[in-house]
Parts: C-alpha cells; structure tokens; sequence
C-alpha cells in the first residue's frame, strides 16, 4: 500500500509561483508512474501532468505546458510540481497519484482509472 501526502498549497497572486510536493510513504515508489490532477468546485478532476519512475518520459497538459514542471526524486520517494504564472484559473484542490502499472502516451496516464493511489489533496488559491 502507498501513502500519498501533499504539501504546499496556498494562497498566491496571479503571476505567482508555487511548489508542490508529494511524499509517499509505505513503500517505495521508485518503479511507479507519478501524476498531478486538479480539481476546481463543480469541475471533473483534471489531468496536468505524469512522469515516468526514471523520469525520461514526461506528459502535460495544454493547460499548464510551459507553466508547471513535474520532477521526482526517488531517494526522497517524493515528486513535485513546480507552478509557475499562476492564474485566477489554476485555483483547485490538487492531487497526486501513483501507478503501478505500464502505462505510455499522454492518453493513458491522462486517465484517472489508470492510477493506483490518490492523496488527499491540497489547496491552491490564486488571486486575481
């Protein structure tokens, strides 16, 4: 079983940035696919970004392409999700999640039923 804690959510002005973290704990994640979704009130929860255990496949969303980074460090079992010019647009509750199963192309890692383990979520707020 993996344990999936978010970190760094908060209140920023449009323009800001913001570092996400994701700590796994219960085993190691070092071989799993890691993502970031999001979620905005009313809205369905939405893909943003994946990279592979070795880190040489990486997946955006058009959304946030050239805004956010996705990087893990498998020492620390942890991934991250540098945001960059954060818009009004970008406030949500967001997720991480594991998979561990082979999953390649933009498509099946945009699927929520392709991941395994989901945090609980933390919350990013932009202001205008």
């Amino acid at each position: 079983q993996v344990h999936l804690v978010e970190s760094g959510g908060g209140l920023v002005q449009a323009g800001g940035s913001l570092r996400l973290s994701c700590a796994a704990s219960g085993r190691t994640v070092s071989s799993y696919r890691m993502g970031w979704f999001r979620q905005a009130p009313g809205k369905e929860r939405e893909f943003l970004a994946a990279i592979s255990w070795s880190g040489d496949r990486i997946y955006y969303a058009d959304s946030v392409k050239g805004r956010f980074t996705i990087s893990r460090d498998n020492a620390k079992n942890t991934e991250y999700l540098q945001m960059n010019s954060l818009k009004p647009e970008d406030t949500a509750v967001y997720y991480c999640a594991a998979g561990g199963y082979y999953c390649s192309g933009y498509g099946c890692n945009a699927a929520m039923g392709q991941w395994d383990y989901w945090g609980q979520g933390t919350q990013v707020t932009v202001s205008s």
